[in-house]
């Protein structure tokens, strides 16, 4: 029996399970965000406003360099540490934002690049679950693309798979040139968090609240992304096509519920 032979390719009735699961995780990642600002009692908008203009101002060039120094340390780390369990980076993330938040703004940007690295490992874990090497330039661009979702504390009423089909719309594109696409919109999740971080008194409960949200919410568009791309390569099917059929049953599922 051939490899070609070997490869299961997946039904009708299989595509249509495995778009309705992957729209069930939309649903969940985009809850989990909403919980966390229940826990520390603020709402999105308002978080931005406790930034100093200081780091407001450097927002785009912190989540440009967050991208930039965490990739690689991320991808040296997969060497040296076996990929973990989704609860196991969430609980890392969980005390590194309580850390982060128990000294206000300066340790929430000292723990902003550990907690960045562990989520791209994580991404980068999750792409090679699913069949594709972390260390391929597609594969690569794709692990970052995912942090150009709208982040977990978003409102999700426009329902926001721009970030699923990004890379289709930059011809000819490279590393470098999607980090300058994705970074200004990291900037505005990556204020959310650090502003969290500075609730008072609530700081360290904030930021690990903040990082349980952020953490749960990037593996789950990891695993949509990446189930995606698997799914478009076993049926050999248009993947924007594939990508449209998914925000179908997002806006479908919302309706269902009444949202």
């Amino acid at each position: 029996m051939t490899g070609t032979d070997m490869v299961s390719i997946p039904t009708q009735e299989q595509r249509t399970l495995r778009l309705d699961e992957l729209a069930a995780r939309y649903r969940k990642a985009n809850g989990i965000g909403m919980q966390a600002l229940g826990m520390i009692g603020s709402q999105a908008e308002d978080l931005m406003k406790r930034l100093p203009k200081s780091v407001s101002d450097q927002l785009d060039s912190l989540a440009r360099g967050a991208l930039e120094t965490t990739f690689d340390a991320a991808t040296i780390s997969r060497k040296a540490i076996p990929d973990q369990k989704d609860w196991l980076n969430t609980a890392f993330t969980v005390g590194t934002g309580a850390a982060g938040g128990l000294g206000g703004i300066g340790t929430a940007l000292a723990e902003l690049p550990v907690t960045t690295t562990v989520i791209l490992r994580s991404v980068q874990g999750i792409a090679r679950e699913h069949g594709f090497d972390p260390d391929d330039e597609d594969t690569r661009m794709d692990c970052v693309q995912v942090f150009a979702s709208a982040g977990p504390l978003a409102d999700d009423d426009g329902i926001d798979t721009s970030f699923l089909s990004m890379r289709l719309g930059l011809t000819g594109a490279t590393l470098q040139g999607l980090l300058s696409k994705v970074a200004p919109r990291l900037a505005t999740v990556l204020g959310q968090k650090l502003a969290a971080q500075t609730v008072p008194v609530l700081g360290a409960v904030a930021g690990a609240a903040i990082n349980y949200a952020f953490t749960g919410y990037y593996q789950e568009m990891a695993r949509i992304h990446f189930g995606l791309r698997r799914l478009a390569d076993d049926l050999d099917e248009d993947r924007a096509e594939l990508i449209e059929a998914f925000r179908a049953r997002v806006v479908q599922r919302r309706i269902k519920a009444g949202k």
